[in-house]
């Protein structure tokens, strides 16, 4: 294989339609969530906050996506990880955002498209105080399996 259809196939890989697909549902959902926007005061959830965002809030941050496919299939396992920011009411309020995500996400039957999503779940929950004493951040991982629509 030369360089340049390497280099071809690493984009093709990290550009798949499903990590966008899975990104977009996830945040559909979010955004549809009556529990997570009774947490939140509002939908507030975002791939990236506006300047002089109000708290509490949801972002969506890194992924990582795997081949996980035995047999060269196209079957990807993601893992997305959300950011729940907040300022009120010290740990407390991170973990109620935190359950909100999870029952709004964990094993949840969410439609791509041109993909099919073979699971979603919950991984973990890093929930700490900020070095600026005064925000709590939740980070929190899921898995997901994605294999295109038949």
């Amino acid at each position: 294989m030369t360089a340049i259809c390497l280099v071809y196939e690493i984009r093709k890989f990290i550009m798949t339609p499903s990590n966008v697909a899975l990104r977009a549902a996830i945040h559909t959902a979010l955004r549809g969530d009556s529990g997570l926007a009774a947490v939140l005061g509002n939908n507030r959830i975002y791939d990236e906050p506006p300047r002089n965002v109000a708290f509490p809030y949801v972002t969506l941050g890194e992924a990582r996506l795997m081949d996980s496919s035995g047999d060269g299939g196209e079957t990807q396992e993601h893992q997305l990880t959300l950011h729940a920011w907040s300022r009120q009411g010290g740990h407390r309020e991170a973990h109620m955002i935190t359950g909100a995500l999870l029952q709004a996400l964990d094993d949840a039957p969410l439609s791509l498209q041109e993909n099919r999503l073979v699971n979603l779940r919950f991984s973990l929950a890093d929930i700490r105080r900020e070095n600026d004493g005064k925000t709590y951040h939740a980070l929190v991982r899921f898995r997901a399996v994605t294999e295109p629509a038949e």
